[in-house]
């Protein structure tokens, strides 16, 4: 199984490790386009603190984001599961899992980044600012330009199970699963029962809750069907929709869990 997650807006601090090693990053195929966004991103902070704050889309009360970025060949570097914070990452929370759900986390888990393209929870990176909607002066919008470097080198991590996409559409739009990966692929959206409304709260949190339970129980379902059989018999409710038979293999399924609160 591989799992698709956003990162998060706010990070943790760096800390005190030892810094940034490109070269030790997973999916080694997205080091070239790694560089290419390092090297603009730190330029363009060092250069002018306006610009780069514009760029960003920073509001000024953020303007520390700019020099943190400035430093991120030197910064200290730890796990992006450390670093990435927020409602999901509360919920699935790493650090109390026990070590078979950890070494599955580590296997399983893929976060995408406008910085990075993409990481696993066990690379270790600084804190940055860089969302994925991000246009940069020179490579432009970093959802476009991620395009090629993940189509050859994500279908391979991809593997040959299930693909669980819980990426929010900014973080989606770099890699599309085709073929044979989409028909293995489940994207997955969290709706307010009463409402059946996307509540951001509700759905950030249920996604991270989802992605810990099957740590948890160890569950590593095959395919699309599979989860949503796994999701019921863990206590979530799920409507799925299969693709149509025509395009059933080259198309991914949407699952939808209903909650009515958050616990």
């Amino acid at each position: 199984m591989l799992v698709l997650l956003p990162p998060s807006e706010g990070k943790a601090s760096s800390g005190r490790g030892a810094p940034l090693k490109p070269e030790s990053l997973s999916l080694p195929g997205l080091g070239a386009a790694r560089e290419a966004v390092l090297d603009e991103l730190v330029e363009l902070c060092a250069a002018d603190e306006d610009k780069a704050r514009e760029v960003l889309g920073l509001s000024e009360g953020l303007r520390g984001e700019v020099a943190k970025n400035t430093e991120l060949r030197t910064a200290g570097a730890r796990p992006a599961g450390e670093i990435y914070t927020g409602v999901l990452y509360d919920a699935l929370d790493l650090a109390s899992l026990d070590a078979a759900a950890k070494r599955r986390a580590a296997r399983s888990l893929l976060v995408f980044s406008g910085l990075w393209g993409a990481v696993r929870v066990t690379d270790r990176i600084p804190s940055y600012r860089c969302s994925m909607g991000v246009k940069l002066p020179g490579l432009g919008a970093l959802g476009a330009y991620w395009r090629a470097p993940m189509a050859s080198v994500l279908p391979e991590a991809a593997g040959h199970g299930l693909v669980l996409d819980l990426r929010s559409a900014a973080y989606a739009a770099p890699w599309k699963p085709k073929g044979e990966v989409a028909g293995r692929t489940a994207s997955v959206r969290v709706l307010h029962a009463p409402t059946r409304k996307v509540v951001s709260h509700f759905n950030k949190a249920t996604k991270g809750r989802i992605v810990r339970s099957l740590l948890t129980a160890g569950i590593d379902p095959a395919g699309p069907a599979e989860l949503v059989e796994a999701l019921r018999d863990l206590g979530y409710v799920v409507e799925e929709k299969a693709p149509a038979k025509a395009k059933a293999g080259a198309a991914a399924w949407t699952l939808d869990v209903l909650v009515d609160e958050v616990h």
